[in-house]
């Protein structure tokens, strides 16, 4: 089974002259101003020209400001004659929960458990860190391991200063995963929320906030900023702007099942479900291995 991204939605954007046939939507929560708004279009809209974004309750063109975005149907409108908009094509990948499996992770996990020592999401601290005791917090990619041979084929490497050796292709760096509570991990694979490093690191929820994260800011300790091990702005960019595409550009992507207790029909769930082919390729690229570069 799947979920839909876009049942609750309290914004919907249209083409003006298209207005009954929505081009997508939000979930609204308090983090998203008029600016964060704009700034997603931006990511979602190829435009040949200069457009404009109107409240259409009011009329108003939105103004990129701090204020909360208002509920309600935006239309985009051009500028001049012979605009054309469309929405992106661009694609959002097909993501699983990304736990860790192989021996290389393992190195992964120990360095995000040194440098974070607590969810970077919610500020909860693991009191058991002096015993070695992790349960309930997990080392999550911002790329994920199963998407490595995309991380490869599109260069991602380049922003890792930390990769040990030339056979190192760097998704398992320190620079490249966060420490969350077991289910924030979740959320965050699904791209139900995301942080957004151009916007003082705030984390934005796309779903309802079941953990009253929305509006907190990533933990310092873990931003760039903080040293070389800190997770790298660009893949924290590029997480964002795939939450973007997988819950505002149409009907959303689908929302996949991660839990499969035991005796569970697990294949024949993910074969049942939205695009099976895609769901398994990733399932099976993450439990037999990752792509090493040669």
């Amino acid at each position: 089974m799947s979920g839909s991204r876009a049942i609750g939605r309290d914004v919907h954007f249209y083409l003006f002259s298209d207005p009954d046939k929505p081009l997508g939507g939000l979930r609204l929560n308090p983090s998203i101003t008029a600016k964060v708004f704009l700034s997603m279009l931006e990511t979602l809209i190829v435009a040949s020209g200069r457009y404009r974004v109107t409240l259409r309750s009011t009329g108003y063109d939105l103004k990129p400001t701090d204020d909360a975005l208002k509920p309600g149907d935006y239309d985009i409108r051009p500028y001049s004659r012979g605009v054309k908009i469309a929405i992106t094509d661009e694609p959002c990948i097909t993501r699983i929960l990304s736990r860790t499996i192989t021996g290389r992770d393992d190195f992964f996990r120990a360095r995000i458990r040194e440098r974070d020592g607590k969810c970077t999401i919610t500020g909860v601290l693991n009191k058991g860190a002096y015993r070695n005791v992790w349960v309930g917090f997990e080392a999550a990619h911002v790329l994920p391991i199963s998407s490595e041979q995309y991380w490869i084929q599109k260069g991602y490497s380049r922003w890792i200063t930390n990769r040990v050796g030339e056979r190192d292709t760097g998704i398992n760096s320190s620079q490249n995963g966060l420490l969350m509570l077991s289910h924030v991990h979740q959320k965050f694979d699904s791209f139900s929320f995301s942080i957004n490093p151009d916007d003082g690191y705030k984390i934005i929820c796309f779903d309802e906030d079941d953990f009253g994260i929305d509006g907190r800011i990533l933990e310092s300790s873990s931003q760039e900023s903080s040293g070389p091990a800190g997770v790298r702005d660009e893949l924290l960019r590029w997480h964002f702007r795939q939450a973007v595409l997988a819950n505002m550009r149409g009907a959303g992507e689908p929302l996949y099942e991660m839990d499969f207790p035991p005796g569970t029909d697990m294949m024949g769930e993910i074969l049942s479900g939205p695009e099976p082919g895609k769901r398994m390729e990733a399932e099976l690229f993450s439990r037999f291995g990752s792509v090493h570069i040669v």
